[in-house]
């Protein structure tokens, strides 16, 4: 964690002893150096420890980083199977660091940082990723109005609006053509299931690392990040995550594909996947390659928008971004093997 600097700690902490009730003496600002879009502190109070979120500094677009969408959510998800921390305040725009941010509960846990999970005993692997998939069972299982969250994204044919979404995206950004992204897409326009009616909250982001653990088991104290959800179709979430498993372990994303799971403890795709049809009481899914294949095109189009945005001189780590836009061709190649029926993840 790196020293917050900029903030003001005396007008900070005048304005949350009256928006936090039992707030008193902030004496610290701390920023979490990892894992954020946007930018996470922990607060040292006299009352205790507390996370504050804010939107970043300066000038952004309309629709990202809307911590009002987060803050809403996890409030609206306190108290069912979904764990997430309490929400105690949030600002509007004016505040006294100068921008909107909310505040939340200080959880004690563990974040795993890498799918393998290097640090735990092989039989305490597979109790963690069992929690998670529980964890993202329920989370399909609520009804958005039920919790107030009938508004939150637009019902119906949600593949469909995706699947223009970040084609417009990538074209927007391409910088030279890749065969197997053309084909990809081509392919999904064709393969694209036909509307199946349901609509459940997406988290946007379900991934190991967006979670915090009890330190003693696998319980999920808290499921973080909500930046990406939205109401959408439960399977996106649930290839998003699956994408784990093919990504290659010696890269930059320290997927789990080369190791030996079951040697490490860990499930398989296959097995994963059953777990959560089992939980949700579904008898399989029709067309899984077409949701896996459409997850790696949706990161490969993001990947490739880092790219554009370093090369016009806006990211804020050129470097980084280059690097990591060197996957896009990977992850195209690889959606492409999806869709031929090779490069299975599932059963090893």
């Amino acid at each position: 964690m790196t020293d917050a600097g900029a903030l003001d700690i005396d007008s900070l902490g005048a304005e949350l002893e009256q928006g936090v009730a039992g707030f008193a003496g902030l004496k610290a600002v701390t920023k979490f150096d990892t894992g954020q879009s946007n930018p996470t502190y922990l607060l040292d109070a006299e009352s205790g420890r507390y996370v504050l979120r804010a939107k970043p500094a300066g000038q952004l677009l309309k629709s990202a980083h809307q911590v009002d969408r987060e803050f809403r959510v996890m409030r609206a998800l306190k108290g069912s199977r979904v764990p997430v921390p309490d929400m105690l305040f949030l600002s509007g725009e004016n505040s006294a660091i100068g921008r909107m941010y909310f505040v939340m509960s200080y959880l004690d846990g563990r974040i795993f940082w890498a799918p393998d999970l290097p640090e735990c005993e092989p039989a305490e692997r597979a109790p963690i990723y069992d929690a998670m998939n529980a964890a993202l069972a329920a989370l399909h299982d609520i009804d958005p109005a039920a919790v107030g969250l009938s508004d939150f994204g637009r019902p119906g044919n949600y593949f469909e609006r995706q699947l223009s979404r970040w084609t417009k995206q990538y074209r927007a950004s391409e910088t030279g053509r890749i065969e197997d992204m053309d084909a990809l897409i081509a392919w999904l326009e064709t393969a694209l299931p036909p509307d199946d009616g349901q609509v459940a909250l997406v988290h946007g982001d379900y991934r190991i690392d967006n979670m915090i653990f009890a330190r003693d088991s696998a319980q999920i104290l808290a499921v973080l990040d909500w930046e990406l959800s939205t109401l959408g179709h439960p399977l996106a979430d649930l290839a998003y995550q699956c994408m784990q498993w093919r990504l290659p372990h010696d890269s930059g994303f320290r997927g789990l594909g080369g190791l030996d799971r079951r040697a490490l403890g860990l499930p398989t795709e296959d097995a994963y996947v059953a777990a959560y049809c089992r939980r949700r009481a579904l008898a399989g899914i029709d067309g899984w390659d077409f949701y896996l294949a459409f997850s790696f095109f949706r990161l490969a189009a993001i990947l490739q928008g880092v790219l554009k945005r370093a090369l016009d001189g806006n990211a804020s780590n050129p470097k980084r971004a280059r690097e990591m836009a060197k996957a896009v061709p990977v992850m195209a190649a690889m959606a492409m093997e999806i869709t031929r029926g090779g490069a299975h993840g599932g059963t090893v």
